[in-house]
């Protein structure tokens, strides 16, 4: 007959080293560089929507931006810098490779007259909205309705 002895202290000892392991995935950030896309930002501004999309580590020359009247495609490659030492890199969560984005646009905009600005890791496009999308305030007027009075 095989006698175990049973000990709780090293199973509890397991369990909250499975317990560490598993929140430790949890609030790692997941960065799957196939996948990536790039954090954007859509104001309405009335006449124009603010297009902000983050960037880091790019230079304007390596974006390649397309508008349509209905959306905008921002896409690029981040290299990797090519270095010979490859000594005391233990972990990277730095993004590379192609990325494509898509922005479908809540209205129609004039693609002819985008604008464009890249500084420090943010693109902004300024898309301003055809004729027809812009608020137009009109004044309405009120006529006033005369009251009947019932007498009786």
């Amino acid at each position: 007959m095989l006698v175990r002895y049973w000990q709780p202290w090293r199973e509890m000892e397991t369990m909250r080293h499975q317990f560490d392991q598993l929140f430790n995935e949890m609030t790692q950030p997941v960065v799957d560089p196939k996948t990536w896309q790039p954090a954007i930002e859509l104001q309405d501004t009335g006449d124009q929507l603010v297009l902000r999309a983050e960037l880091p580590g790019m230079t304007a020359a390596d974006l390649n931006i397309e508008v349509t009247r209905e959306g905008v495609s921002i896409q690029a490659e981040h290299r990797r810098e090519q270095t010979t030492e490859q000594q005391g890199m233990v972990k990277s969560e730095f993004r590379y490779g192609h990325f494509r984005r898509v922005v479908q646009l809540p209205v129609a905009i004039q693609n002819d007259k985008v604008q464009a600005e890249y500084k420090d890791g943010i693109l902004t496009l300024t898309l301003p909205k055809v004729e027809e999308s812009r608020n137009k305030v009109v004044k309405v007027n009120i006529t006033p309705v005369e009251q009947v009075t019932t007498e009786g």
